[in-house]
């Protein structure tokens, strides 16, 4: 395992790191934890040393878990890091309140890393003026969590806006070969880096989007490197920038876990041959793909009771693999009231959604297809 050290903090994370938000589950929705456990274990065996969680992730129970998990390690062998969802924070009670919740669930007194999670600009000024950015400061100071620093959703400007507002200890952004021109992307990396903030990246692989290419992308890889699995090119982009100290996996198999194992032991960043393969497989999923839905569920729920990621997720598998039998097995196994076609169109979810994507847009455009397929 690769480890980089954040000069500025004077500690060594992982490159890999566990994003603990997509934990293999059971029938009725909890997490399957004699399976996630065992995934734990494997990653920390294999190196891995930095577990990312947050209030939201397995609607509440992926912080309570993570603390009973990770309770069997050595407390100074790995680094933890929660978030205060700032969507909820309307007072500075509410923040205390929610971060008193997070220690209950963690089993902690302590933590290595504490975010503000999903802040754009509007966000950020809100949490500047209610006092929760002086709070937080203080709880650092205190040694309540060691490192603070924020995970951004938003557009470069604001980026821009807050990461040069204060001195901070790292940040975390969404960074991956298809959205290098989104939200943060290269301009955000490269401002980092001038800056001197360590940076954490999420949705490496887009949500999974990226590991499960249509086969016109499969095969320029194949031709390249047989054997070699889509996510390990995803993860070898990002983890090739210098100022990544850690890539944040998802992972819901214990497969999942051993080919990103595989990738980040004796890691070795992309050549210049294999940058211009990725660059022909970044413009053939452009050509294919729907619309930048990441499955993070952040727009959930919804209160007509559409499932708004599935929806997504249908509409991207078809936009990407064209196959009609799939898309219309998998859309008549949805309850009527998921679908698409029940949205009302209230826009609430784009409020919450991390992306920035016209959700009800998206949704009426994805209703049409599914007609003309239909007829």
């Amino acid at each position: 395992m690769e480890y980089r050290k954040m000069e500025k903090l004077h500690v060594r994370p992982s490159l890999l790191g566990f994003g603990c938000m997509r934990f293999p589950t059971r029938p009725d929705g909890g997490i399957d934890e004699a399976q996630a456990q065992a995934m734990l274990d494997r990653a920390y065996r294999g190196g891995v040393n930095y577990f990312d969680t947050a209030y939201f992730y397995h609607n509440g129970a992926s912080e309570n878990f993570v603390g009973r998990a990770l309770a069997a390690y050595p407390r100074e062998s790995y680094f933890l890091t929660s978030k205060l969802p700032t969507t909820l924070i309307h007072s500075l009670d509410k923040a205390k309140t929610i971060f008193d919740e997070q220690m209950g669930r963690l089993q902690r007194d302590d933590l290595d890393f504490y975010l503000l999670h999903n802040i754009n600009g509007a966000r950020w000024r809100e949490m500047v003026e209610l006092g929760v950015v002086d709070w937080c400061l203080e709880l650092q100071r205190q040694g309540v969590f060691r490192h603070f620093g924020f995970s951004f959703h938003g557009a470069y400007e604001e980026f821009r806006e807050i990461l040069t507002a204060r001195d901070w200890d790292c940040c975390q952004i969404q960074f991956n070969y298809m959205d290098t021109e989104d939200q943060a992307g290269i301009r955000g990396y490269r401002l980092a880096e001038e800056l001197g903030v360590p940076l954490i990246v999420t949705e490496p692989i887009k949500g999974g989007s990226l590991a499960n290419p249509p086969e016109s992308v499969m095969r320029l890889f194949r031709e390249k490197h047989p054997g070699v699995s889509a996510s390990s090119w995803a993860l070898r982009w990002v983890a090739g920038m210098p100022n990544v100290m850690t890539v944040l996996s998802g992972m819901s198999t214990m497969e999942q876990v051993e080919d990103n194992l595989r990738t980040f032991t004796a890691f070795q960043p992309l050549d210049s041959g294999e940058q211009a393969v990725l660059e022909r497989a970044a413009a053939e999923f452009k050509r294919l793909v729907k619309n930048g839905c990441t499955g993070c569920r952040y727009c959930m729920p919804c209160p007509a009771g559409v499932d708004i990621p599935l929806n997504f997720k249908l509409w991207n598998d078809w936009g990407m693999f064209h196959n009609p039998p799939r898309f219309q097995a998998r859309w008549g196994n949805m309850e009527e009231a998921s679908r698409a076609t029940s949205c009302v169109g209230c826009g609430a979810c784009e409020e919450k959604c991390p992306q920035g994507l016209d959700i009800r847009g998206d949704l009426l455009r994805l209703r049409e297809e599914l007609a003309a397929l239909e007829q």
